[in-house]
């Protein structure tokens, strides 16, 4: 998994955010349906982080974006890997074609498809 220099891992963040909502790593296991076994290892580093949809579930019990804990985790949303495959030449093409673009840009462009659908209905 790629991070930013200096910035936590998966394991780590959740670790921190986990104790620091004084959640114990048994109650939050079950919490999500995995064994405390399986946590404490993807705590630790020693395990991948867990599906996008068990990840989801992790971001919003603890109250964190479900997408920036997902990225973080080196996942794709379920949500998103649906509409690529959905459409596998429009949506890669799409993503392409908005690489490098500033955040500005990308606000517009959500704009306008906001409308359009608005528009649509």
């Amino acid at each position: 998994m790629k991070k930013a220099r200096g910035a936590k891992s998966f394991g780590a963040l959740l670790r921190q955010k986990r104790t620091a909502k004084k959640i114990t790593l048994r109650k939050f296991a079950e919490m999500i349906g995995v064994s405390a076994t399986y946590l404490s290892q993807v705590e630790q580093n020693h395990f991948a982080p867990p599906t996008a949809d068990r990840v989801t579930k992790i971001a919003e019990l603890l109250g964190e974006d479900p997408d920036e804990w997902i990225r973080l985790a080196d996942r794709v949303p379920d949500d998103v890997d649906v509409m690529v495959r959905q459409h596998p030449k429009d949506m890669p093409e799409l993503m392409r074609l908005a690489t490098g673009l500033s955040p500005k840009q990308f606000e517009i462009i959500k704009e306008q498809i906001r409308k359009m659908k608005k528009r649509g209905k």
